[in-house]
């Protein structure tokens, strides 16, 4: 089985460094390098580290009628962008539940790239191309490209003096090229973990000296281990855990992402429309363990008679912050911030605390 795992064009890299590698939605991926994840961690919070995240997907659209494709195909206004910005989005089933999220680049008027998980591209290129058959060319260009996240409070500086000083004025969710050395990269200010920083686009044959560099300037290598920490300390979702094919977007908290009046109805709009009107079955939320011990996912939420009434999606160590938070779904009616819950993992139960908005906010 473990034979028929995709590499990354940079598992050489992975592998020289002393990463220990794990099998992860299909490809081998660094869990953590010889550092550790709280160091690692830590480099992130406080410096600057590099993850090789090639294994994220690129569907590009091109076309005249690309922008009405992508439009119908997620459920953010892609309308209101301009070249070189982006937007965080969803993509949905008539179900109204979620097929994916994933960023949507516009990289001309007639040129749009969308970004997915790993785990999903060959799902989300089916469902791109069941609704959006005949709009535009649709390629899924995965395989094309390396993609890598520098990431930390130093993060921005790097990329300026490594790609170009020009990307330090690229806005949150802009992109724009630079060149590292003599390799064309794309860089765009986005990212999962918190922290400032870029995404860099860059052809996956000509992607371990674009590695190299940021590596020998001094960005540590980062495994999905740390990625894992950090993007929970953040509350950011991860697909297959916080949501999934079963879950509607204003479940999971990310109505802000859905725009039913943009105009052109997205996939699932009938459905989104009933959920909004009704209010969501269920909501996530964010809590932070009060007593000793780690919840994980799986983890159930009990109400005060002691019966199920919900899942813990995500759990896990907050290294900066200390202690242990997760998300979990539960009945509306207890979804208040402030609000106590009894968590259970393995017959043992918990008690934890609801927390308003991400557990980290980085300095501004």
């Amino acid at each position: 089985m473990a034979d028929a795992l995709k590499q990354t064009p940079l598992f050489a890299a992975h592998v020289e460094l002393g990463a220990k590698m794990v099998p992860f939605g299909g490809w081998h991926m660094p869990i953590q390098y010889p550092a550790g994840i709280l160091a690692e961690h830590r480099a992130v919070r406080e410096n600057v580290g590099i993850f090789d995240v090639s294994h994220m997907g690129e569907i590009d659209f091109r076309g005249p009628g690309a922008l009405a494709v992508v439009q119908h195909l997620v459920t953010n206004d892609i309308g209101k962008l301009i070249d070189g910005r982006a937007a965080y989005t969803v993509t949905c089933h008539e179900s109204g539940g979620i097929v994916d999220d994933c960023i949507v680049y516009r990289l001309g008027p007639e040129h749009f790239r969308i970004v997915v998980n790993a785990s999903n591209i060959e799902k989300d290129f089916a469902h791109f191309q069941r609704y959006g058959e005949g709009g535009c060319t649709i390629d899924n260009r995965s395989d094309e490209f390396a993609l890598l996240a520098v990431q930390g409070p130093k993060a921005t500086a790097l990329v300026a003096k490594l790609a170009g000083a020009h990307l330090s004025d690229v806005p949150t969710f802009g992109f724009a090229d630079g060149r590292v050395g003599d390799v064309p990269v794309t860089a765009a200010r986005t990212g999962y973990t918190g922290e400032d920083g870029f995404e860099l686009f860059v052809a996956a044959d000509r992607a371990r000296p674009v590695w190299d560099a940021f590596v020998q300037a001094g960005a540590a290598p980062i495994g999905l281990g740390a990625r894992d920490t950090l993007r929970l300390e953040a509350r950011l979702c991860l697909y297959g855990n916080d949501i999934d094919d079963e879950t509607d977007p204003f479940a999971a908290q990310l109505g802000w992402v859905v725009k039913l009046d943009k105009g052109v109805p997205c996939v699932g709009q009938a459905a989104l429309e009933r959920i909004k009107a009704a209010g969501p079955t269920k909501k996530l939320v964010g809590f932070k363990v009060v007593d000793r011990g780690i919840v994980r996912d799986g983890a159930e939420v009990l109400d005060a008679s002691g019966a199920v009434v919900g899942r813990v999606t995500s759990g896990g160590v907050a290294p900066t912050l200390g202690g242990a938070v997760g998300m979990a779904y539960v009945p509306p009616a207890l979804a208040k911030p402030g609000t106590s819950l009894t968590l259970r993992q393995r017959g043992k139960t918990f008690a934890a605390e609801q927390v308003k908005g991400p557990f980290y906010r980085r300095n501004p």
